[in-house]
C-alpha cells in the first residue's frame, strides 16, 4: 500500500514509465529464457548457430546503447521509446513468424536495437521527470522491472504449454500495447539544443575520466546481476535436483523487493553521499556468494540470492540518480547511453570468467571457484567505487548535475 501510494505521488509520466518497464520485463522473459530451447529443440538448430541468433541480440544491443542515448537527447525520449517498444513488438513476432535463419537474425537485431533505443530513453525521461527524487523513482522503477522478471517466465512457461509460437506472439503483443500508450498519452518533454554536433557530445563524455571509471568501477554490479540467470538457478538446481529450484530465487527476490526497495532507499538517502552507499551496496552483492561458495544446501543458495537482491536494492536507484549529475542536463541520455555500452561490454567478459570458472570447478571438483570468484568481482568493484568516493570523483548529491571531469 506505501509503495502504491508512493507510485501515485509522482507525475503521471513517470507512474506511465514505471508500467512500462513492468511490461517490459514480462514481455521480454515471457520469451528470451526459452528462445535457446526453441531454436535448439524445435527447429533442429546446431549449439553454434544458437548461439550466433543469441549472441547477434546482445551485439545489437550492447553497441548501439550510446546511439539510443544521443537519439534521446536530440529527437525527444518519447519518441526513442516508441520506436523501441515498436521494434521490439516487430521483432519477436518475427520469432513467432519466421523459422528460417535470416528471419531469425532479422529478429535477434531488431529486438537488440530496440532494447538499445529505449532503456537510456526511458531512464533519461525517468531521471529528467523526477527532478529532485530521482533515488526513490529508481527504487519504484526497480520494484516494477524486478516484478516483471518474475510474471514472465511464469507466464512463458505456462504458454509454452500451447507452443512457442503462442508465447512469442503474446510478448509481442504485450510490446504492442506499450507502443500505442506512450504513443497515445505519454507527454512529450521539451528537447533542450546540446550546443554542439553529435560527435562533440560523444567527445564530452568520453573525455569525462571520472564517469568513465565509474563506469568501469560498476562492472561487478552488472556481473552479479546476471548471477541471476546464471550461477544460483545452477546451483539452486543443483542443491535441489529440482529444475522448478531456480524459480525460487526469483520469488525471493520479488516478495524482498516489493517489501523492502522502497523503505531501503527512503532511509539511506539522507544519510551520507550516494557513493558510501554504492560501495556498500556492491560490498553485499560481493558477499552473497560466499554461502554458497561454502555451505551446501538450497538454503545458502536462497540467503545468497537474498543478500544480492539486497545489495542491488541498496546500490542501483542511487547509480541511477549519480549518471546524470555528471555531465549537462541536455546529455543525460548520451550518459546513459555510454554507461551502459562501457559497463555492458565489461560485463560480458566478465560473465565469460564466471562460466569458465564454473566449468573449471566442475571439472576440477571444486565447486566453491565460480562463487568466489564472483564475490571478488563484487568486492573489487565496490573497493573501486569507495575509491572515487574518497578521491572526491564523484559528484555531490546535492550538486547541480555537472561533475568535475578528472580523477
Amino acid at each position: 500500500m506505501k509503495t502504491w501510494h508512493e507510485v501515485r505521488s509522482f507525475p503521471f509520466a513517470v507512474r506511465l514509465l514505471l508500467v512500462n518497464q513492468l511490461g517490459v520485463n514480462t514481455g521480454f522473459y515471457l520469451l528470451v529464457p526459452y528462445l535457446a530451447v526453441h531454436l535448439g529443440e524445435n527447429l533442429g538448430m546446431s549449439a553454434a548457430v544458437v548461439g550466433v541468433v543469441l549472441g547477434v541480440r546482445n551485439l545489437s544491443q550492447q553497441g548501439l546503447f550510446l546511439i539510443g542515448g544521443s537519439a534521446s537527447d536530440r529527437l525527444g525520449a518519447q519518441g526513442v521509446i516508441i520506436a523501441g517498444c515498436a521494434l521490439r513488438t516487430v521483432g519477436f513476432a518475427l520469432f513467432a513468424l519466421g523459422d528460417g535463419l535470416a528471419v531469425l537474425l532479422a529478429a535477434s537485431v531488431l529486438s537488440g536495437v530496440a532494447g538499445a533505443l529505449f532503456n537510456p530513453a526511458v531512464r533519461a525521461y525517468l531521471a529528467q521527470e523526477a527532478g529532485e527524487r530521482k533515488a526513490e523513482a529508481f527504487a519504484l522503477f526497480n520494484v516494477f522491472a524486478t516484478t516483471g522478471a518474475l510474471i514472465g517466465p511464469l507466464l512463458g512457461s505456462a504458454l509454452l504449454l500451447v507452443d512457442f509460437r503462442t508465447s512469442a506472439l503474446t510478448a509481442a503483443a504485450i510490446f504492442a500495447v506499450l507502443t500505442v500508450a506512450q504513443a497515445a498519452v505519454l507527454p512529450a518533454r521539451k528537447v533542450e539544443p546540446t550546443g554542439g554536433s553529435v560527435l562533440a557530445d560523444w567527445r564530452e563524455v568520453v573525455g569525462n575520466r571520472a564517469f568513465l571509471a565509474f563506469a568501469l568501477a560498476m562492472v561487478g554490479m552488472f556481473t552479479l546481476e546476471n548471477q541471476l540467470y546464471l550461477l544460483l538457478p545452477a546451483g539452486a538446481r543443483a542443491a535441489t535436483g529440482w529444475d522448478g529450484a531456480a524459480g525460487l530465487v526469483f520469488l525471493v527476490g520479488t516478495l524482498a523487493n516489493l517489501a523492502l526497495q522502497l523503505r531501503i532507499t527512503r532511509a539511506l538517502k539522507s544519510r551520507g553521499d550516494r557513493g558510501r552507499w554504492i560501495a556498500a551496496g556492491l560490498a553485499v552483492t560481493g558477499l552473497a556468494f560466499l554461502p554458497p561458495a561454502f555451505l551446501p544446501g538450497v538454503g545458502s543458495v536462497l540467503a545468497g540470492a537474498l543478500l544480492l537482491y539486497l545489495g542491488l536494492m541498496i546500490a542501483a536507484p542511487f547509480v541511477m540518480e549519480l549518471i546524470p549529475r555528471f555531465g549537462r542536463p541536455e546529455l543525460t541520455g548520451t550518459y546513459f547511453g555510454i554507461f551502459y555500452a562501457v559497463s555492458g561490454i565489461a560485463a560480458a567478459l566478465g560473465n565469460t570468467v564466471v562460466g569458465w570458472a564454473m566449468d573449471a570447478g566442475e571439472r576440477g571438483g571444486h565447486v566453491w571457484l565460480p562463487w568466489v570468484c564472483c564475490a571478488l568481482f563484487g568486492l573489487a568493484s565496490a573497493g573501486g567505487v569507495a575509491w572515487l568516493h574518497r578521491h572526491g570523483a564523484l559528484p555531490a548529491s546535492t550538486a547541480p548535475e555537472r561533475a568535475k571531469t578528472t580523477v
